[in-house]
């Protein structure tokens, strides 16, 4: 399986609360084999460990591959995190995983050289190096879901922080006074205004007050209300669903002219779980038109004119894809 494929290959372990993806990439970003097992997280960090080795173990067994044939292992885990150290600090959706040696522990298990990298920025890093923005120079990346995350990339650097906490683009305030309250505890975030819990907030908000929906006709006790709910009934037509996917767009497009304005970036991308069926759907192609509406209405000139901005490619794959490619960076860089 492996002959075709340009060595030396890379592993990619991308950790969420749910399930760990895990995949093994060639030297040229091709994806030759990959794994899922579920995380467990409530089992603690040692058996989360277990199960990344487990799914590695997987995906080595279908690329005929051995662990010495491994040069490097990149590791994305969710939350707060202390990148040179290794360590994840206090990650929300992997109780009791605090203070957790995760770079450390994913080494010993595996035996190989392994680097940790905030999931979002991998995310960005996967479509930077084998995804959408591959001939870019730069690249604005965001993930839509439960909530927002980013990534920025700037000539093939990761702009992860002198604290291990840069690139966190869902923490942009796009609402100085009586903004909506962000589960992190501050007002007016982008993540307040662009996200799956915020959405679907808004959409009660609005029944609340009165509003009607034909997503409020399929809600009962099977079938519960999410975006994917949402978007299908805006592309049948519904009133109120549109308006708030379109709404979300123009907040995102706003926080998208500011972020802009600081990089000069080659290109913005939106990924992750919430992009509305990206070009498929007309929901879809209404809301990234919205993005782009709102950020040349607000964008220097120039800007407006030359930077792209586009749904990524590499869908749920990013997350182990850019992990891969950051241990590849990482050995090319002489940094493992």
């Amino acid at each position: 399986m492996t002959e075709s494929h340009t060595t030396p290959f890379f592993l990619g372990i991308d950790v969420g609360g749910t399930n760990v993806k895990v995949g093994i990439v060639a030297d040229d970003g091709t994806v030759i084999a990959r794994a899922s097992v579920p995380t467990d997280a409530v089992k603690g960090p040692d058996n989360g460990v277990r199960q990344m080795a487990q799914a590695s173990q997987q995906a080595l067994k279908q690329a005929s591959l051995t662990t010495d044939q491994i040069c490097a292992v990149g590791l994305a885990t969710p939350g707060t995190m202390d990148i040179p150290a290794g360590l994840l600090l206090d990650p929300p959706n992997l109780p009791g995983w605090q203070n957790y040696p995760v770079r450390q522990k994913v080494e010993e298990a595996l035996g190989r050289p392994t680097i940790l990298q905030n999931d979002a920025n991998a995310a960005a890093y996967g479509e930077y190096w084998a995804g959408s923005a591959s001939e870019a120079d730069s690249l604005v990346f965001f993930t839509l879901g439960t909530g927002l995350g980013g990534g920025l990339i700037v000539d093939d650097t990761i702009v992860q922080g002198e604290h291990s906490h840069g690139s966190e683009l869902g923490h942009t305030i796009i609402e100085m006074d009586c903004g909506r309250l962000c589960k992190t505890g501050q007002y007016g975030t982008l993540e307040a205004y662009c996200s799956a819990t915020s959405l679907i907030e808004r959409f009660h908000e609005a029944m609340d007050e009165g509003r009607q929906s034909s997503v409020s006709d399929r809600m009962d006790d099977v079938t519960a209300l999410s975006p994917l709910l949402m978007a299908e009934e805006a592309e049948k037509g519904d009133e109120l669903a549109s308006e708030l996917i379109l709404e979300m767009a123009r907040c995102l497009g706003t926080a998208t002219t500011s972020i802009v304005h600081v990089i000069d970036p080659t290109m913005v991308l939106l990924g992750g779980a919430m992009t509305f069926g990206r070009h498929e759907t007309r929901i879809g192609r209404e809301f990234l038109s919205r993005v782009q509406e709102e950020f040349r209405r607000r964008a220097f000139p120039v800007l407006a004119e030359k930077v792209t901005i586009d749904y990524a490619a590499l869908g749920g794959n990013a997350g182990f894809i850019g992990a891969a490619g950051c241990a590849r960076r990482a050995v090319l860089r002489g940094m493992i």
